[in-house]
């Protein structure tokens, strides 16, 4: 089995990241973890990479100012340049550009907090608790040029309880996400999503 080779772009702690370089510690695991790419230079997630023994890269956005398409043409030669076949986002404070996405079509996918289509973007459990739902989740999606709307890879449902906070809430939901990403990237990498 030729494993596939991922690479992960993270902004922040990478709690995400952690989770799919311990499912790839399995070897029958279909991918490995082979790239960590950060935007933001002290990113947490980096040392963890390291100490993981996974080749990291830091594409800082700030040089770039507000031209979007030449950062993302940065992460893109990064990419290139370790042979990635798969992204996956995981906390990357970034919205990529069109140009980004078509490259990756069917080969980038994303993890966000919330059961789409329902509350895309920010602030998703603070937006759920408003709106007064009883479930709440974690969806892994590929990514496609319009936020958080491509196809659903997977899901899974928490529930909201009485007197939660967004950060209650956010916490049993980051539990969901650590369980369901390897999951999500097994499936895309054995053509089943």
């Amino acid at each position: 089995m030729t494993r596939k080779r991922v690479a992960i772009l993270i902004s922040g702690r990478g709690s995400n990241m952690m989770a799919l370089i311990e499912a790839a510690k399995a070897p029958d695991y279909p991918a490995e973890i082979a790239l960590v790419v950060s935007n933001v230079p002290d990113a947490a997630g980096l040392a963890h990479a390291r100490d993981a023994g996974i080749a990291t890269e830091l594409v800082e956005h700030k040089p770039f100012g507000n031209d979007r398409e030449a950062f993302d043409r940065a992460v893109h030669a990064a990419l290139a340049t370790h042979r990635i076949d798969l992204v996956c986002l995981a906390g990357f404070l970034r919205i990529l550009t069109p140009w980004f996405v078509s490259q990756w079509n069917g080969r980038l996918v994303n993890i966000h907090p919330s059961l789409l289509p329902a509350f895309k973007g920010l602030d998703t459990h603070a937006r759920a608790l408003a709106a007064g739902v009883k479930t709440h989740g974690a969806t892994v999606h590929f990514v496609v040029p319009e936020l958080d709307s491509g196809p659903v890879i997977a899901q899974e449902m928490v529930p909201v309880l009485p007197g939660d906070t967004p950060e209650s809430l956010a916490a049993r939901v980051l539990q969901a996400e650590h369980r369901i990403y390897p999951l999500a990237l097994k499936r895309v990498v054995e053509g089943e999503a």
